[in-house]
């Protein structure tokens, strides 16, 4: 969960090592530094806060034509400058490295019991480690043989001072990717770090290492055999990292997703019909064969995947089972044979959803995997059978909003494909397809309660709790509308079922608790309105979404938003767009880092 970057090249790097920390400060913004190679000795920039307080530390001496740069997400230490990457041994080898090593103190006491710690993570293990190995081998060497006592999830960037011109990369579990120049080259975490310099990558895989110069790239498997891995042009621009005149990266992405939204059903509907090719040429295998889905996914994800549960069994008649994949990787499965397997992430590197995937892979009961995320090049995509691409675009916000509803878009294609074995007809496939066809305008007049929902949010900037409520396929939309606010305005918010009221959240409800409904018109509309009046006997604040034609009116404790999102089953993606909303004009009168709030970081890699 933070990001790297590094280069190699015939002039100064320091430059390219600021930018790219700068495009990956949304992956960890605790702390940053960069280490340099000049006139043989290693030089470490290091400094507690964002990329621009680093920025401070460097002069026009601070130049190399080498070197390794890092922005942290602490995981194990405090944020600090002690805490920060790179981190030097010996002044001699100096690292950095995303990733948590679970073994670190077996290696501190098997390896290191006389070295002096100058920091609290696990991760300076891993230079002093590198340095016990380079006084007996080469440092590829070295690397290799300290990888190999390594349990745990590492991308690694190693600068030896005794071969100035190369540095050493390994991946285990965490994303690293070269990038290719001319007379340059570089690493990183992420392709955006680089974008602006290059737009051919090669992405390593799990066990592999290479040495990286600004003439050539070696890339050598587990085994250090020497291997190549295919080049791939991205078609990332440099737009990714601009606002586009909006005041944050969030606001922008909220209104990018009738474009997103569209660009997720560009070519795969043809004549109100979803073919199975959008998955690719394995889908085949696995149509024909599968009885039951399992869904895995974490965050916001998992709430996607708590939609399409709703979708597969209601539209299709298909058995589904959804679960948060840090929970499911650690549990015993009683699996039924013919299971299909869907894993949703946004970058394709979610550790706890990949762990889970490659424990799922070794059972026989699954007949396929599809990934679905944002990311054709990521891990994921790579390791499942089918890839389903959302292309909502780059994401930058840490809170999520553009890869949530195009994840839904997305599953609501896949639901379409592998319903029609089972109960999607021609007809409601046709029915969908134009429901599907009608978003983009559909959250287009969904955007523009912005100025309304800012005016709301006043009321929630001083309060301290909310509750969110919904029923069916929108209880998913309650919750990610509680996860929202309590992103990234700090407010404390849970969401409920709207029939669970009475089994206890109406203890909590009082004048000072604002409560949020979603209320589309549907067959438990007369439901939920009754659960609506029991926070109204209790005096508490009603803030209901609701379809223009649910009926809702407002009144003198209740306040009614309406919404064009009729009874059919896309709704949800409607609903959840004012809810992004109100998250953020919340954190916006709270004050609160809207793209980059505390603890938390956009691709979680790490377990």
């Amino acid at each position: 969960m933070c990001g790297i970057v590094a280069a190699a090249s015939k002039t100064n790097v320091t430059d390219i090592l600021m930018a790219g920390l700068k495009h990956l400060e949304y992956r960890g913004y605790d702390s940053a530094g960069i280490a340099i190679l000049k006139n043989n000795v290693l030089n470490n920039y290091r400094q507690k806060g964002n990329v621009e307080e680093l920025g401070k530390l460097l002069d026009a001496t601070a130049n190399s034509n080498i070197g390794i740069a890092h922005t942290r997400w602490a995981t194990h230490g405090k944020p600090s400058k002690e805490n920060a990457h790179p981190h030097i041994a010996n002044d001699t080898i100096a690292i950095v490295h995303n990733g948590i090593i679970e073994n670190y103190l077996d290696i501190k006491n098997k390896f290191l019991k006389n070295y002096k710690f100058l920091s609290d993570t696990d991760s300076e293990i891993l230079a002093h480690l590198i340095n016990h190995f380079s006084k007996d081998n080469e440092i590829l060497d070295a690397v290799h043989l300290a990888m190999a006592e390594v349990q745990g999830s590492y991308a690694l960037a190693v600068l030896d001072k005794n071969n100035p011109d190369k540095i050493i990369v390994a991946r285990n579990g965490s994303p690293l990717l070269i990038g290719l120049g001319e007379e340059k080259n570089f690493i990183a975490s992420d392709a955006l770090a680089l974008i602006e310099h290059t737009n051919r990558f090669v992405y390593l895989e799990d066990g592999d290492l290479a040495t990286v110069s600004s003439e050539e790239v070696k890339i050598y498997d587990k085994n250090k055999k020497n291997i190549r891995r295919e080049t791939k042009k991205s078609s990332l621009s440099l737009n990714s990292h601009s606002k586009d005149g909006y005041d944050h990266f969030m606001l922008k992405e909220i209104f990018e997703q009738p474009n997103a939204v569209k660009s997720t059903i560009e070519n795969r509907i043809i004549n109100n019909v979803v073919p199975k090719e959008i998955l690719g040429p394995n889908a085949a295998e696995y149509l024909e064969k599968f009885k039951v889905v399992q869904i895995i996914a974490c965050g916001t994800s998992y709430h996607a995947a708590l939609v399409a549960k709703h979708w597969l069994e209601r539209l299709a008649g298909i058995p589904c089972h959804a679960e948060i994949a840090s929970e499911f990787r650690y549990r015993r499965h009683a699996v039924q044979k013919d299971t299909l397997l869907i894993c949703i992430s946004q970058s394709g590197e979610t550790a706890d959803t990949l762990s889970a995937l490659r424990e799922i892979k070794k059972e026989d009961y699954y007949v396929g995997t599809i990934a679905v995320c944002n990311v054709p090049e990521s891990s994921l995509a790579r390791e499942c059978d089918s890839t389903l691409i959302t292309h909502a675009g780059p994401e930058i916000g840490v809170a999520s909003t553009k890869a949530f509803t195009t994840q839904l878009t997305a599953l609501m294609l896949l639901v379409i494909v592998l319903g029609k074995r089972f109960e999607i007809t021609p007809d409601l496939e046709n029915s969908l397809c134009m429901q599907l066809k009608t978003l983009p305008d559909k959250i287009k007049s969904t955007l523009a309660l912005d100025q309304k929902i800012a005016e709301l949010a006043k009321i929630f900037s001083d309060k301290e709790h909310a509750l969110f409520l919904g029923r069916g396929s929108h209880f998913p939309i309650a919750r990610e509308g509680a996860l929202k606010l309590k992103e990234i305005s700090y407010i404390h918010a849970e969401a409920y079922a709207a029939g669970e009221l009475k089994h206890g959240p109406l203890a909590i409800v009082d004048e000072n608790m604002p409560v949020v409904a979603v209320a589309p018109n549907n067959v438990v509309l007369e439901k939920l309105k009754s659960n609506l009046e029991e926070v109204k006997a209790r005096g508490g604040k009603l803030y209901i979404f609701a379809d223009k034609k649910a009926g809702f009116k407002s009144d003198e404790i209740s306040q009614v938003f309406e919404i064009d999102a009729p009874m059919n089953p896309v709704a949800p993606i409607l609903f959840t767009i004012p809810l992004q909303l109100l998250a953020y004009h919340c954190a916006i009168i709270k004050g609160t880092n809207v793209d980059m709030p505390r603890n938390l970081a956009k691709s979680v890699t790490v377990e």
